[in-house]
């Protein structure tokens, strides 16, 4: 193997350090009285600006402190609507549903709260992203006593909830109270989201039967829909399904491919190694007029590096420095991922530093592939000087991250530190599976050592 596969490190900058144009220096003008003066009052302003900004957010901050304390029942029922809510939304955009219930509770509590339906639409659907249907359906209930009205939107939500944590029983239940209740029939997007939410467990059976049901109830498919069916066909490898499903979308006039059509097709040929389909439909998508994101090259590039085409890898990343795509944490880490499959670690420590001087944060993803790596060449202390790192940090670790550690430990020899992962798991709360019984096991008789340990692997695989 060529000691660089891949482009030099000038082709791996982001745009925003790799465009700086020279410029020449004319020289300053003198300010004028009028512009000083102005300049002056603009600079008074700031000031004033700023401290007021400061008082808005110190009081702010008093009132979330209330908030989460709830100091007294006679100031928790005065507390200042703004916040509240702010206080609310980011627990629920952050899917804290345990937290944002409890501000939901203290909302009720005050004097100017009024039953709100979307509220209550907001709360459900992020309960069901969480996988607490009952929470959900109490939620619901809770609606209905409060005089909220119960429409399409609410139910849709509700089915979500359902349908996210494979209760279809349920959801199916309350698809037909949907089609026998006056002005709350299900539309696309609700039959749209239960198709998910089906084929996210593969169910397809259950999924010709929602099609069918459109049909009769005259409910066309819309982009999402067929979007939704691509991708998943393409996930589960059902290439032919997932080219029917394209020629049908194509057939509707009011339901066009998109970026996320062109992005589904491109991984599941990508991902399977068919890289000249993967070639030929991106050609047909982008002459069609659809434009790529930076998800397209994201995906391009894992497809090129998984399959060792590290020129075409290269011809991506120029063409992406070229018309200015910023990289995301994405990029980075199929960069950095590339770079390690290849053998070349000074490039991959590159990107990585790069990565870091850009101010995007490295996640999970990011230590696998450099832990990896480190486990190919059998380096314990570049393995164990990543593991300083994450110590240092506040990453979330999971399940594929400490198999990747088990067997870069199990590969360098470090059996200690590989028993030791599983103390690790424990901590954090995550569960070994299969492939870290296998890891393990297969490190330990690898080297001629089948004892207590081993027989302890062996049970755990058993449970």
């Amino acid at each position: 193997m060529a000691s660089n596969p891949l482009p030099p490190p000038h082709l791996s900058l982001p745009s925003s350090l790799s465009h700086h144009t020279s410029v020449s220096l004319s020289p300053i003008p003198k300010l004028t009285q009028t512009q000083t003066e102005k300049e002056r009052k603009e600079a008074v302003n700031r000031k004033i600006a700023s401290k007021k900004a400061i008082s808005v957010i110190l009081r702010r901050e008093a009132t979330k402190a209330v908030i989460e304390k709830k100091w007294g029942k006679t100031n928790s029922k005065k507390l200042l609507p703004r916040t509240v809510l702010e206080a609310l939304h980011e627990r629920i955009t952050a899917l804290r549903w345990e937290s944002a219930l409890q501000v939901f509770e203290l909302l009720r509590e005050q004097l100017w709260y009024r039953p709100n339906t979307g509220m209550y639409i907001k709360l459900i659907v992020m309960l069901g992203k969480c996988k607490q249907p009952e929470k959900a359906h109490q939620l619901f209930i809770s609606m209905q006593d409060e005089g909220c009205k119960i429409n399409y939107e609410s139910y849709t939500a509700l089915v979500s909830a359902y349908g996210r944590s494979g209760l279809f029983n349920e959801a199916f239940n309350l698809l037909e109270i949907m089609k026998n209740t006056r002005g709350c029939e299900p539309d696309v997007q609700t039959y749209s989201i239960l198709i998910k939410s089906c084929l996210h467990v593969y169910k397809f059976d259950l999924v010709r039967d929602l099609l069918d049901e459109m049909r009769r109830c005259g409910v066309r498919p819309n982009t999402v829909t067929f979007n939704t069916l691509i991708d998943a066909h393409g996930r589960s490898g059902r290439f032919e399904e997932m080219e029917l499903t394209l020629v049908e979308m194509l057939s509707h006039q009011d339901c066009k491919p998109d970026v996320w059509t062109m992005n589904s097709t491109l991984r599941a040929y990508g991902s399977s190694n068919q890289i000249e389909m993967m070639e030929n439909c991106y050609d047909k998508f982008t002459k069609s007029g659809i434009s790529p994101s930076i998800k397209t090259f994201n995906i391009l590039l894992d497809s090129y590096g998984k399959s060792k085409m590290y020129q075409k890898m290269g011809a991506v990343m120029e063409f992406m420095q070229k018309y200015y795509y910023s990289w995301t944490i994405v990029t980075y880490n199929v960069v950095i991922d590339a770079f390690g499959r290849a053998g070349d670690l000074k490039q991959m420590e590159y990107i990585f530093r790069l990565m870091k001087s850009e101010k995007i944060k490295p996640n999970c993803v990011t230590y696998c592939s450099l832990i990896r790596a480190y486990g190919r060449v059998g380096d314990k202390e570049m393995i164990k000087g990543v593991m300083r790192l994450i110590e240092n940090s506040d990453v979330l670790l999971d399940l594929p991250f400490f198999n990747c550690l088990v067997d870069a430990y199990g590969r360098v020899g470090c059996l200690v530190e590989m028993r030791g992962v599983l103390d690790m798991m424990r901590k954090r709360g995550v569960k070994p599976d299969k492939v870290t019984g296998r890891s393990m096991i297969k490190a330990f008789v690898s080297r001629g050592i089948d004892d207590r340990r081993v027989q302890e692997l062996r049970n755990l695989l058993k449970e």
